[in-house]
């Protein structure tokens, strides 16, 4: 489900507070409700075994979670094997090659690290220790077909420099398709498939965990959505991460074969850029180029037409075109609509892979 009437922010949102208490007021008897009101919120055993339980959870990943510096920034970073392999968001390693890793077994001296390879199209990365440090832990990952909202969940990571922190909050809502924002003078990554969360995400929060309370990594968090209608302020309470089963299946060809192989996304096979109509209003894409051998091509789509509809519904810019192919799957075949010389044309399209 693509995100609308917002925009995001890569890791930047804020908290609030909980509105002040009420005074108490005497009851009938003369006692003071306040004693009963009080009686009521007091911690139970149910909210001391709820806090337990994030001790645990939090005890048991947090030094599984590390702190990534690179000259242009900060971020965050999961360890993924024994190896000394961790992942962390494209984003977060930029184009460098080399990093300093705060890692929570070396008391906070700093491990050198390398990058074994970037795979912007998902905003996912991994680079490798320069040497393993004594218990070293790798985080446990688990499985995102099973995340569901309303699940309680926390994430850890290093918001504003600020090592081994941890918010709080639950899963909002699954299957998010969302477009960062453009990086570098090019399109930012669309990611689908992503976990909502009410956790605070701010930025250095990057590549952190997402973590259920059964201290299994269900995502890695990215972004958080700005409110374009007040300045694109952050918007609190509305974070992003990318869906375990992706970061494995991404780190997992990373790590075997230094490169993605098999990405599972959908390509059209095109390069294209959004136009506007008579009303200067978005009503297109475009075509600039076509792959040789690719989806569009062996459907006739040329250089020149302008692309208009896609699987049904209307395609009125880049951003809209890949987000309907980010919730595709290679091999499908959807209905692709376009326009040639002032005419509308549809034809059938069997998706390739990216």
């Amino acid at each position: 489900m693509p995100l609308a009437a917002c925009s995001v922010l890569l890791a930047g949102a804020v908290g609030c507070s909980d509105p002040a208490p009420k005074a108490a007021t005497p009851s009938a008897s003369g006692a003071s409700t306040a004693a009963s009101a009080s009686a009521a919120v007091s911690p139970g055993a149910g909210v001391r075994q709820l806090e337990e339980g994030y001790q645990r959870v939090i005890e048991d990943v947090l030094p599984s979670v590390v702190q990534i510096n690179a000259r242009s920034g900060l971020g965050s970073g999961v360890v993924y094997d024994d190896k000394g392999h961790v992942v962390t968001n494209a984003h977060v390693v930029g184009q460098e090659k080399a990093f300093k890793v705060t890692v929570a077994t070396e008391g906070g001296a700093p491990v050198g690290a390398k990058l074994v390879a970037t795979y912007p199209e998902q905003d996912l990365a991994v680079v490798k220790l320069d040497k393993v440090p004594d218990g070293l832990k790798a985080a446990r990952f688990g499985d995102s077909a099973k995340v569901a909202v309303g699940q309680i969940v926390l994430a850890m990571g290093s918001p504003l420099g600020l090592s081994s922190s941890v918010t709080q909050g639950i899963v909002s809502a699954v299957g998010r398709t969302v477009t960062e924002p453009a990086q570098g003078g090019g399109p930012g990554a669309t990611i689908g498939n992503m976990v909502q969360t009410s956790a605070a995400i701010n930025p250095g929060n990057s590549g952190g965990a997402l973590v259920d309370l059964d201290g299994q990594v269900i995502g890695i968090p990215t972004l958080a959505a700005t409110d374009p209608g007040y300045g694109d302020s952050a918007a609190p309470g509305i974070g992003f991460a990318i869906p375990a089963s992706m970061v494995k299946t991404v780190a997992d060809q990373i790590i075997k074969d230094g490169r993605v192989t098999d990405s599972g996304r959908a390509a059209l096979g095109i390069s294209g850029r959004t136009v506007l109509g008579d009303d200067f209003q978005p009503a297109g894409v475009a075509v600039a180029a076509v792959q040789e051998g690719g989806a569009a091509a062996k459907a006739g789509i040329r250089a020149g037409d302008v692309l208009v509809g896609f699987d049904g519904g209307p395609v009125a810019t880049i951003t809209a075109l890949s987000e309907a192919l980010a919730s595709s799957k290679p091999g499908a075949k959807v209905k692709v609509a376009y326009q040639r010389e002032g005419v509308e044309k549809v034809v059938e399209v069997t998706l390739g892979e990216m």
